[in-house]
């Protein structure tokens, strides 16, 4: 594999990492809240289940992309051309 792709498979693997870092703790935050069972604090917990849903989101779109520049380098390389199921 050449360099580019090597430095945007890291790229987006520190990206994964650092949401990552950030779901671990709006876990810890939404286990807290729910332990504490104060109203306010249990409302709060939906827009940190949101926030976590959609860095989920976000992880599997970036993985889906890595995916997609890995078979596309793979298949510069071989000179293949794969035909998806639409």
């Amino acid at each position: 594999m050449d360099s580019k792709v090597v430095q945007t498979f890291q790229k987006s693997f520190v990206q994964v990492q650092n949401i990552l870092v950030q779901n671990r703790l709006l876990i810890n935050e939404i286990n807290q809240n729910h332990e504490s069972k104060m109203p306010h604090n249990l409302t709060r917990n939906v827009g940190l289940i949101r926030e976590l849903n959609n860095n989920i989101r976000r992880v599997v779109d970036i993985y889906g992309d890595v995916s997609s520049s890995f078979t596309r380098s793979m298949d510069g390389k071989t000179g293949l051309k794969r035909n998806r199921p639409a």
